[in-house]
């Protein structure tokens, strides 16, 4: 996806991982760039003091409305996620982030966006396709029949679907990436690594 250096980029989930570095490589690059995220401050991965960065509720319209006011391009990286233990024992949780992506979806066309990402997973694909490292590799059509994993894959494939008849009915421009193993400066292994240093400092 393209953008005007003067174009207002939102990232949806700026705090978590991804969205950390999306929003570091954007302001790199020169964009005005809004991080968004549910979290405090104090627990984002990154916090880039050159962004505007918010602290809103995206499962809530009326925060969804306030994150892509004025924005060119939105992408969307939040959901109610903490790894495959969160979501192997928080399938309602999971669900309910279908509301930010639908209410991102309904603000981005309210307010005219002219592009939305929306960060999808593998979780989509059925489990059998995933168990051997020997097996073939996954194309985009291996979603269907489908049989994702219960709870958060359902509400990614849904979600999918969502952005997909938006773009058909309603003419946004929406793309959707699914992600695999994901790692790197500032995941969760090193900031589980620096809290127990302090921890230990501390004593």
């Amino acid at each position: 996806m393209t953008s005007e250096s003067n174009d207002l980029i939102v990232v949806c989930g700026a705090g978590g991982f991804i969205g950390g570095h999306l929003v570091a490589d954007l302001l790199k690059q020169g964009y005005h760039v809004r991080g968004v995220d549910v979290k405090p401050y104090e627990d984002w991965y990154q916090l880039s003091r050159a962004a505007e960065n918010v602290v809103l509720d995206l499962s809530e319209k009326a925060d969804c409305r306030r994150a892509v006011r004025d924005a060119a391009l939105v992408y969307n990286l939040a959901a109610d996620m903490g790894g495959m233990g969160f979501i192997e024992s928080n399938k309602a949780l999971c669900m309910l982030s279908v509301l930010i992506n639908t209410h991102l979806l309904i603000a981005a066309r309210e307010a005219g966006v002219q592009r939305y990402f929306y960060s999808s997973s593998a979780c989509v694909y059925a489990a059998d396709k995933q168990r051997s490292t020997i097996s073939p590799p996954l194309r985009e059509e291996d979603a269907y029949p489908a049989e994702p994993e219960d709870g958060y894959g359902w509400e990614k494939l849904f979600s999918e679907r969502m952005c997909r008849h938006f773009r058909e009915d309603f003419g946004v421009t929406t793309r959707v990436g699914r992600y695999h193993n994901v790692y790197g400066p500032c995941g969760t292994w090193q900031a589980d690594a620096r809290r127990r240093r302090r921890r230990s400092a501390a004593r």
